[in-house]
Protein backbone atom coordinates (compact mmCIF):
# COMPACT_ATOMS: atom_id res chain seq x y z
CA UNK A 1 0.00 0.00 0.00
CA UNK A 2 1.30 3.44 -0.92
CA UNK A 3 0.84 6.65 1.03
CA UNK A 4 -2.60 8.18 0.48
CA UNK A 5 -3.06 11.95 0.41
CA UNK A 6 -5.79 12.85 2.91
CA UNK A 7 -5.53 16.63 2.81
CA UNK A 8 -3.73 19.11 0.63
CA UNK A 9 -4.82 22.69 1.10
CA UNK A 10 -3.35 26.13 0.50
CA UNK A 11 -4.86 28.96 2.53
CA UNK A 12 -4.06 32.47 1.33
CA UNK A 13 -3.40 34.78 4.28
CA UNK A 14 -2.23 37.86 2.35
CA UNK A 15 -1.04 38.74 -1.14
CA UNK A 16 2.44 37.56 -0.13
CA UNK A 17 1.64 34.87 2.46
CA UNK A 18 -0.07 31.49 2.60
CA UNK A 19 -0.37 28.38 4.74
CA UNK A 20 0.02 24.95 3.19
CA UNK A 21 -1.32 21.87 4.96
CA UNK A 22 -0.52 18.39 3.64
CA UNK A 23 -1.44 15.14 5.41
CA UNK A 24 -0.91 11.57 4.17
CA UNK A 25 -1.93 8.22 5.58
CA UNK A 26 1.12 5.97 5.39
CA UNK A 27 1.07 2.16 5.39
CA UNK A 28 3.44 2.01 8.37
CA UNK A 29 4.46 4.66 10.87
CA UNK A 30 7.70 6.56 10.31
CA UNK A 31 9.88 5.77 13.35
CA UNK A 32 10.19 7.18 15.93
CA UNK A 33 6.54 8.15 15.38
CA UNK A 34 3.90 5.51 16.10
CA UNK A 35 1.15 7.13 14.02
CA UNK A 36 0.20 6.13 10.49
CA UNK A 37 0.24 9.77 9.35
CA UNK A 38 2.82 11.99 7.74
CA UNK A 39 2.19 15.72 7.77
CA UNK A 40 3.62 19.07 6.77
CA UNK A 41 2.19 22.41 7.87
CA UNK A 42 4.07 25.39 6.46
CA UNK A 43 3.69 29.14 6.64
CA UNK A 44 5.22 30.87 3.62
CA UNK A 45 5.80 34.65 3.60
CA UNK A 46 7.36 36.49 0.66
CA UNK A 47 8.37 33.15 -0.87
CA UNK A 48 10.20 31.98 2.29
CA UNK A 49 9.10 29.26 4.71
CA UNK A 50 9.10 31.04 8.08
CA UNK A 51 7.42 28.29 10.11
CA UNK A 52 6.97 24.55 9.51
CA UNK A 53 5.72 21.59 11.51
CA UNK A 54 6.40 18.12 10.12
CA UNK A 55 7.40 14.58 10.94
CA UNK A 56 10.19 12.67 9.25
CA UNK A 57 11.59 9.19 9.53
CA UNK A 58 14.39 9.31 12.09
CA UNK A 59 13.43 12.76 13.42
CA UNK A 60 9.83 12.32 14.48
CA UNK A 61 7.56 15.28 15.15
CA UNK A 62 9.34 18.64 15.08
CA UNK A 63 9.01 22.27 14.13
CA UNK A 64 11.21 24.65 12.18
CA UNK A 65 11.38 28.37 12.93
CA UNK A 66 13.93 31.17 13.07
CA UNK A 67 15.13 29.52 16.30
CA UNK A 68 16.06 26.37 14.36
CA UNK A 69 14.58 22.90 14.59
CA UNK A 70 12.94 21.86 17.87
CA UNK A 71 11.01 18.73 18.90
CA UNK A 72 7.21 18.95 18.86
CA UNK A 73 5.16 16.97 21.37
CA UNK A 74 2.35 15.64 19.16
CA UNK A 75 -0.82 14.71 21.04
CA UNK A 76 -3.76 14.95 18.59
CA UNK A 77 -4.30 16.29 15.06
CA UNK A 78 -6.59 18.96 16.50
CA UNK A 79 -3.93 20.15 18.95
CA UNK A 80 -1.34 20.14 16.16
CA UNK A 81 -3.52 22.53 14.14
CA UNK A 82 -4.15 24.76 17.18
CA UNK A 83 -0.44 24.92 18.03
CA UNK A 84 0.51 25.71 14.44
CA UNK A 85 -2.17 28.40 14.17
CA UNK A 86 -0.99 29.97 17.46
CA UNK A 87 2.58 30.05 16.11
CA UNK A 88 1.41 31.70 12.88
CA UNK A 89 -0.45 34.38 14.89
CA UNK A 90 2.62 34.87 17.10
CA UNK A 91 4.93 35.15 14.10
CA UNK A 92 2.64 37.69 12.44
CA UNK A 93 2.43 39.72 15.64
CA UNK A 94 6.22 39.69 16.13
CA UNK A 95 6.77 40.78 12.51
CA UNK A 96 4.12 43.50 12.37
CA UNK A 97 1.79 41.52 10.13
CA UNK A 98 -1.28 41.53 12.41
Amino acid sequence: MKAIALLQRRIVIAADAFIEVVVWRVPVSLPPSTRAFKYRLAYIVEGRCVLRYDNERGKGDHRHSAMGETPYDFSTPEQLMLDFEADVWRWNDEHGRS
